[in-house]
């Protein structure tokens, strides 16, 4: 197709970046080369500048601006990695940027972004929203748009992730990584595939804000009517024109995976690597983990950011040990006598279980004269210690309800 990218295209964007970006590691990662049975690594754009490889894509758009269109301000949309990217590229350069983003935004990356030198407005609750409201802006002031991901020189600036990865790992078999626009395996795509045709390009959507698997269908883009996921780094409600003509050129497949899968993968990379990764920035290890790609060997996952919201990041710790098995909330009923509690809370340490905190009631009006609620968050060593454990309350006489997690 005439209007997709080229190589050279991709290698002139290196050489703007040079000495601007960082060239990310690529590391070794034993517990996904078990899992797969395949060598696996990982290109650690979570360790980039401003967190993620935003910057790629928004210092080559910026710094190809003429002299007279940066003196009127360049403006993005974004909730968060974007906006950091281009407050961080717009400050190299000497331009003044200012960021529309969602109400609901991170406030790390709100906060990171100001730390930029970014003035920050807010415009509806979807990163769409804001790139509409960015639109009108730049109408009015004269500001240039810098697009988040539909936009030549973005796409050439984050297809040096895939220059690096083919400079690191030579014989990659399959690169994989997360999509939202899809600016990303796009720029990656066109760079891979031109140095190794055979390379398989495997893209990752959150399922709650999924719209390449239906424009691919359709054969051009589809918009979602909703999305809902914890990746909010590619919750993009419809992919674009430019990026949406590589994609169905040159990737292989797009997958999705679930919250409770990004849970699992986040979880795995803290304990394992100690990588600390936002929800979209592990799509390509969650959908990995899931085992729904096939897969050409060795295996790079791109972990394409790290800019995570720590109450978030509590969050998806207790999410992710409870999708493994290793976090319960449980509803146990005891009688309401002295020495009850201690008799339960006393069995639960004898099967080596952690209790993580305890609620106590009387006022459950399904309870009977005589019964207490106990309400308890539990750590265990996984799946067959819950089962176990839940089974030994039960033989004990208690009534034991489920609350959260996989017994």
């Amino acid at each position: 197709m005439s209007d997709l990218l080229s190589l050279a295209d991709v290698e002139a964007a290196r050489a703007l970046l040079t000495g601007v970006v960082r060239i990310t590691p690529l590391e070794p990662s034993q517990p996904l080369t078990r899992t797969l049975g395949v060598p696996a690594w990982l290109k650690c754009e979570n360790q980039q500048r401003a967190g993620s490889y935003k910057v790629r894509g928004a210092y080559t758009r910026i710094s190809r601006l003429s002299d007279a269109e940066r003196a009127r301000g360049v403006v993005a949309a974004s909730a968060g990695n974007h906006a950091q990217g281009v407050a961080l590229a717009a400050g190299l350069l000497g331009a003044k940027a200012t960021v529309f983003m969602p109400q609901n935004a991170p406030l790390p990356k709100v906060t990171a972004t100001k730390g930029y030198g970014a003035a920050i407005e807010y415009a509806g609750t979807t990163v769409d929203d804001s790139l509409q409201a960015a639109r009108a802006f730049a109408d009015q002031t004269g500001a240039v748009l810098i697009h988040p991901f539909d936009h030549p020189d973005v796409i050439a600036g984050q297809g040096t992730v895939g220059l690096e990865i083919l400079d690191q790992c030579p014989d990659v078999g399959t690169i994989i990584t997360a999509v939202g626009g899809g600016g990303l395996i796009s720029g990656v795509a066109v760079a891979a595939k031109a140095m190794k045709p055979d390379v398989r390009i495997i893209g990752v959507q959150a399922s709650g804000a999924a719209a390449y698997p239906p424009s691919l269908a359709a054969g051009a883009p589809v918009t979602l009517t909703e999305s809902a996921t914890i990746a909010d780094g590619i919750a993009v409600m419809r992919p674009g024109d430019l990026t949406f003509s590589h994609v169905s050129e040159l990737v292989d497949d797009v997958v999705t995976v679930t919250d409770e899968d990004l849970s699992e993968a986040l979880l795995m990379l803290l304990e394992r690597h100690k990588m600390v990764v936002e929800p979209a920035g592990g799509a390509a290890v969650a959908a990995l983990l899931t085992g729904k790609v096939d897969l050409e060997p060795p295996v790079v996952a791109i972990l394409s950011g790290g800019n995570i919201d720590p109450m978030l990041l509590m969050r998806v710790i207790e999410h992710g040990l409870a999708s493994a098995g290793r976090f319960l909330r449980l509803s146990v009923q005891t009688g309401d006598q002295p020495g009850e509690l201690a008799r339960l809370l006393t069995q639960i340490a004898e099967h080596r279980a952690n209790i993580v905190d305890v609620l106590h009631s009387r006022h459950n009006p399904r309870l009977s004269f005589g019964e207490v609620e106990v309400q308890l968050s539990v750590e265990t060593r996984g799946p067959d210690h819950s089962a176990t454990l839940i089974g030994a309350l039960r033989n004990s006489g208690y009534a034991v309800t489920l609350l959260s997690g996989t017994p």
